[in-house]
């Protein structure tokens, strides 16, 4: 009966769709709908009002639906869908300026004269409204009623005409910032979850091990990195937009005939190009260069577009006049000047130390002052001119309450989806494909693809990556990131505008096109489009880097980025450093030689023995990455015979898993009395006679097979661990001693105060004072490199001072061997800091990014960027499962 409540399901779902009635309560309303219709029937037939849901009940879908609703507007978690009102406001704000018709204006007398030329200046204009606005009605409508007249006079076909206007308003869905890309990253981010438990627990089930390494989790994905990995790709699809009409141009140069400009190609035209160019690529520049430089998150970088948006739009708007780029000019001058101070100098208002640092406070003030004026006078400009403020809030809170009304429905719809059992259906018919994860990606994809013909991109967005998602990302065949997977989708989804019958922006277009454009022809004209998005999609599909080279870039440059001993980098870095060791290993181990025959006499000897300890280990280091070469290749080698067998046994296992959960729920209806009995029963027996029929298909010399692949793994793994530690030890012995050598002079500097105490009267002095003087000393003490023993000595000093039987003998024997002990490590220290810390420092370099990589702070740029091109493959690990 589930089947047939699920079957039902979608079928109200699509009736509404169907018949017009409004995605918003479509989606909730099938919903509830259906749950109800589930509840009675049980409640009448079984008994139970939980008889004919697959999990739970009609409460438990209740309760999903309230955790939804919080989790939409009350989760801190998920602030980032408080980027999407930004941006839409950004967007419409842009739009209500009239600023895209100054850009398609401006763009068609640039590029007018070239073959293809004012349908090349079409997609620039739609990819730089992409960037700035990410509104797909709006655009195409704009482009229509200015762009669509222009060519159709110049000669252009109109299929291609009205092709081109169509495609290139559908950009902002892919090229960021993008409403589709924060949907995607948001529903991604509870995806990840679910895949990555998914891995845990085949990972356990498969290996028996209990905790599956770290670099085999399933990482999440943000709105940030979402917009980063998409750039690549939304530049290609243009590129091909772009040869396609050029190209077409010059094949058949009636269809899209060069347009010569009738002006004057002088200073004025320059200064008009210049006007509507400029700004908007600013505020491209300030919106996503923010985000990829890591200075602001996606909500930040939104409200830096909104409140640029503004401005633009208050000289934009203004009749004329002197005072009409003041509040620009103004703004501009304040970011310059807050750009100058943050530079220069602390503007950390508690920290005030100087008076350069209050200079620094005050100038930061002014130009926070001035950039809210310019702010506040451009956004009385735009309320009080054609009442664009007021007419794009409504507008705003408009779109915004739709996406937000939608999430909501679609996760009611998820639920409801998931309580009759869906969700299993689609995973057991997408792991039941042959050809792994590509045939379970190809058909998700497929599907994508057709629900465009029908759906808008919010519906697939939030109804369909929920369910399938999770399930490609936990394949640990492909191994796939989140973001690439976000992407890919994105791309896809981004088709739904342009495929007829349904898609937006061709209804968009019919609405302010010329009758002599015939719809025909606007869909004739948009298949070549939709070619080339299918041909960028299997372009990024095959070049992942496209989208996870930026992501991860950007997150191994930043601020906050892993250390380098970070699970997750390792086998990109131990790579890395092979490939070193190929190409300058011999220059390495001259270093490690000519360090290792330095004169450490006069040091102490645990300092000796430790440097001795971590030369040896440097020199180890090549073995044991040897040794880690050596285990991958017979890895390499024994993988082509051992695949085949591991993936038809995990599948099988796959196949026992789902029969078995099948036989658990059955067993537990029958042990509470739902359903008819003997009918389940015997569907109970039949399935357990599949579950013997399956398991019998496993070889049995699998568990053999599978036990020698697994000692070169397992082999694999302990010579990466004893690597990773044996270079820990290598390199942490360098730069302690060269901290303990610079401290020198810190530690001489103490001198005096440490042997002050030895004047000090210790007989007469009692335990609250010993603790004030002695503990004053043992700080500062404590912040030189190396000077443990001296602080040790002086506590023994003041707890035998403050003990129940004070002892003021014990406590300057050991003030005086402190001391004694001061005195020698001064000595010794600076004749280090002259005959040894150049050689150190020498070695120091040498070994930095190879055999110390592990152990620096973060990694040096040249490193993180070969890293984050390694990181940007996929790697496949499912033999490790």
């Amino acid at each position: 009966m589930e089947i047939f409540f699920l079957v039902l399901l979608i079928v109200i779902m699509a009736g509404a769709l169907g018949s017009g009635y409004p995605v918003a309560f479509s989606l909730p309303g099938a919903a509830i709908l259906t749950v109800l219709l589930a509840a009675g029937a049980g409640w009448l037939f079984a008994g139970s009002t939980d008889a004919f849901f697959a999990s739970g009940g009609p409460s438990q879908w209740l309760s999903a639906g309230v955790t939804n609703l919080r989790g939409v507007y009350w989760e801190p978690e998920r602030d980032t869908l408080i980027a999407i009102p930004l941006f839409i406001f950004m967007g419409i704000m842009l739009q209500r300026s009239k600023i895209a018709e100054d850009l398609l204006v401006t763009m068609a007398q640039l590029f007018g004269p070239v073959p293809g030329g004012l349908g090349i200046s079409v997609v620039l204009v739609g990819t730089l409204l992409a960037a700035t606005t990410g509104i797909v009605g709006a655009t195409v409508v704009a482009m229509g009623l200015i762009s669509l007249p222009a060519m159709m006079r110049s000669g252009y076909s109109n299929a291609l005409a009205s092709g081109t206007i169509a495609a290139s308003g559908t950009l902002g869905q892919i090229i960021p910032p993008s409403i589709v890309l924060i949907i995607l990253a948001d529903q991604l981010a509870s995806a990840t979850d679910q895949a990555d438990q998914a891995r845990q627990a085949l990972f356990k089930e498969v290996t028996g091990e209990f905790s599956m390494p770290t670099e085999f989790a399933v990482t999440s994905t943000s709105a940030g990195e979402m917009f980063l990995g998409a750039l690549a790709p939304g530049l290609v699809l243009v590129g091909l937009y772009i040869l396609f009409i050029l190209g077409l141009a010059l094949i058949r140069p009636r269809l899209a005939p060069a347009v010569p400009y009738e002006g004057r190609y002088d200073a004025k035209f320059l200064g008009d190009v210049l006007l509507a160019m400029v700004p908007p690529l600013a505020l491209i520049l300030l919106v996503l260069g923010s985000i990829i430089m890591g200075v602001a998150t996606v909500n930040q970088a939104g409200a830096i577009g909104a409140v640029g948006a503004m401005v633009m739009a208050g000289y934009r708007l203004h009749p004329g006049g002197p005072l009409r780029f003041v509040p620009a000019l103004m703004a501009i001058a304040a970011l310059a000047l807050i750009v100058v101070v943050v530079a220069n100098y602390d503007t950390n208002v508690r920290n005030i130390q100087s008076e350069a640092d209050a200079f620094g406070v005050t100038l930061a003030a002014i130009g926070v002052a001035v950039l809210l004026v310019s702010i506040v006078w451009s956004g009385w400009r735009t309320f009080r001119q054609d009442d664009a403020l007021t007419g794009t809030m409504v507008e705003t809170a408009k779109t915004t309450s739709l996406v937000f009304i939608i999430l909501l429905g679609a996760a009611m719809l998820t639920a409801a989806f998931r309580a009759f059992g869906g969700e299993e259906l689609v995973r057991e018919f997408l792991n039941g494909l042959p050809g792994g994860f590509w045939s379970k990606f190809v058909i998700v994809m497929a599907v994508i693809f057709v629900l465009g013909f029908f759906l808008d991109f919010i519906e697939i967005a939030v109804v369909v990556v929920p369910i399938v998602t999770p399930i490609l990302l936990a394949d640990p065949a492909a191994n796939v990131t989140a973001v690439w997977l976000g992407v890919m989708i994105g791309l896809n989804i981004q088709t739904s505008f342009l495929t007829p019958p349904f898609g937006f922006a061709l209804f968009y277009l019919r609405g302010v096109a010329p009758a002599a454009v015939r719809t025909i022809q606007i869909y004739r004209g948009v298949v070549a489009f939709i070619g080339l998005q299918l041909i960028a999609l299997l372009i990024v599909a095959f070049n992942p880097p496209l989208v996870n080279y930026l992501p991860n870039r950007t997150s191994l440059l930043a601020e906050t980025a892993p250390p380098p001993v970070n699970p997750a980098l390792q086998f990109c870095m131990e790579d890395y450093v092979a490939e070193t060791f190929d190409e300058r290993g011999d220059d390495i181990r001259a270093a490690i030689d000519r360090a290792a025959s330095l004169d450490l006499s006069y040091l102490p000897e645990d300092l000796r023995d430790e440097f001795a300890d971590g030369i040896e280990a440097a020199r180890e280091s090549f073995t044991l990455m040897d040794e880690i070469r050596a285990v991958e290749e017979a890895v390499a080698a024994a993988a082509p015979e051992y695949r085949p067998q591991h993936t038809m046994v995990r599948d099988l296992q796959s196949e026992v898993r789902e029969l078995s959960e099948r036989i658990e729920e059955l067993e537990t209806r029958i042990r509470r009395g739902f359903g008819d009995t003997e009918a389940q029963e015997a569907t109970l027996e039949q399935l357990q006679s599949e579950r013997e029929a399956i398991q019998s298909q496993i070889p049995e010399g699998w568990d053999d097979v599978h036990a020698e692949f697994a000692t070169l793994t397992d082999e694999e793994r302990r010579a990466r661990l004893t690597y990773r530690r044996t270079v820990d030890d290598a390199y942490e012995p360098v730069p302690r001693l060269q901290a303990i050598i610079a401290d020198a002079d810190a530690l001489a500097a103490l001198e005096d105060e440490v042997a002050g105490l030895q004047d000090a009267d210790l007989e007469a002095m009692d335990g609250e004072t010993a603790d004030q003087r002695f503990g004053e000393v043992e700080s500062r003490v404590g912040e030189v490199a190396g000077a443990d023993d001296i602080r040790g000595l002086l506590a023994d000093a003041r707890r035998d001072i403050d003990d129940r039987e004070p002892d003021p003998a014990a406590a300057r024997e050991s003030v005086d061997e402190a001391v004694q002990l001061l005195r020698s490590e001064v000595e010794w220290r600076n004749r280090a800091a002259d005959e040894l810390a150049p050689a150190l420092a020498e070695y120091e370099r040498a070994i930095r990014t190879t055999i110390g990589l592990r152990s620096l702070p973060r990694l040096p740029r040249e490193q993180a960027l070969e890293i984050a091109a390694c990181k940007s493959d996929h790697r496949d690990i499912s033999l490790n499962f």
